[in-house]
């Protein structure tokens, strides 16, 4: 049996603000044998509903001749909670070497929301002809994981000795912390407070996202500035250095780290420079900063819960202007408000 739909091809699907990516894994099991002297070939493609049509997105390897497959090639597809995405998984014999779709022998397909799929983090369900019956004892199983760096770095930082910049009073310091850009410019992540009056400043336990800092990786240097306040924006540089996060991690509650601040410009005309004070990295410690999707993954059920409130302000529910309106059509307000909500939850609720 031949598989009709022609592709389209894969454009831009959804809105272009996404709460975060999603890798699906695939796995048949029992498929049909669509082969004379060998076993099938199969191949899974994922398909979305754009529109009212769907439309291809991706297609995974081949698995010659195997039953079972388990791909290595996974679908990575954006997930928004907010609305109702509508995938199909069919899965093909293949024939000859064409991309088109009826040149290969149809093995089933699976329907499904991705929602339905999150929610239960992994599925196995009877892949389906054409015809709505069992493709033989052909079944299919998705496995759903997040794809998203959201570890978090929490860095507690203090200073002794720094330089002295103010002429009638202690220095005002600051910390800024750089990544190198892609144009290779030091590009600014995170600025502390100011402390006032001080050459010894403790500065408050901050939160970034690991991204953010060092792009995930560890070992990327990254530069740390500390200035000297001043109301008029010329701060005065008082010191840098530069390090990694898998540095910073080294500081612990009961062993800080200890990092010399240093001006290359002192550092070149004084022999005996030794630096421009020390920061230490009181603690560092990396988490994870739950997504909304982590909570899914990890079997959160949402309950959906409707109360009406049948109040006369709504006017007389045989009138159209009211919201209660008893429509011959069978909808209103209330209805189309249960059914928009109901519609998404209805996944996630067991």
């Amino acid at each position: 049996m031949a598989y009709t739909m022609t592709p389209t091809p894969a454009g831009p699907v959804g809105s272009q603000y996404c709460v975060c990516k999603v890798e699906l894994s695939i796995c048949g099991q029992n498929l049909l044998d669509r082969d004379v002297t060998s076993k099938s070939d199969p191949f899974c493609v994922l398909f979305m509903e754009v529109n009212g049509k769907w439309v291809e997105l991706d297609r995974t390897e081949t698995a010659v001749n195997n039953l079972n497959p388990a791909f290595a090639k996974k679908f990575i597809i954006d997930y928004h909670f907010e609305e109702v995405q509508k995938l199909k998984f069919a899965l093909f014999d293949q024939d000859k070497s064409s991309t088109q779709l009826y040149e290969h022998d149809f093995l089933g397909e699976f329907s499904c929301t991705l929602g339905t799929i999150v929610s239960s983090k992994k599925i196995t369900r009877t892949l389906l002809l054409g015809n709505g019956k069992p493709a033989g004892k052909g079944m299919i199983t998705i496995a759903a994981q997040e794809l998203s760096d959201n570890r978090v770095i929490t860095l507690s930082m203090a200073g002794r000795k720094l330089d002295k910049k103010d002429l009638f009073g202690k220095s005002d310091p600051f910390l800024e912390f750089y990544k190198p850009g892609d144009d290779g410019k030091w590009m600014l992540v995170h600025r502390t407070e100011v402390i006032k009056y001080t050459l010894d400043p403790v500065w408050k336990p901050f939160t970034v996202p690991l991204v953010s800092l060092c792009d995930g990786d560890m070992e990327k240097l990254i530069k740390v500035i500390c200035y000297d306040y001043d109301s008029d924006g010329g701060h005065d540089f008082i010191g840098e250095f530069q390090t990694s996060v898998a540095r910073l991690c080294e500081a612990q509650d009961a062993s800080p780290l200890e990092l010399e601040c240093i001006n290359p410009k002192k550092q070149k005309k004084k022999k005996n420079y030794k630096n421009s004070g020390i920061i230490i990295v009181k603690s560092c410690k990396i988490t994870r900063d739950f997504s909304f999707l982590d909570y899914i993954l990890g079997g959160c059920q949402l309950m959906f819960t409707v109360g009406i409130d049948f109040t006369a302000s709504n006017g007389n529910p045989q009138e159209p202007s009211s919201l209660h309106y008893i429509n011959p059509l069978g909808t209103n307000e209330y209805l189309s408000a249960i059914w928009a909500v109901g519609q998404i939850i209805q996944d996630y609720d067991s």
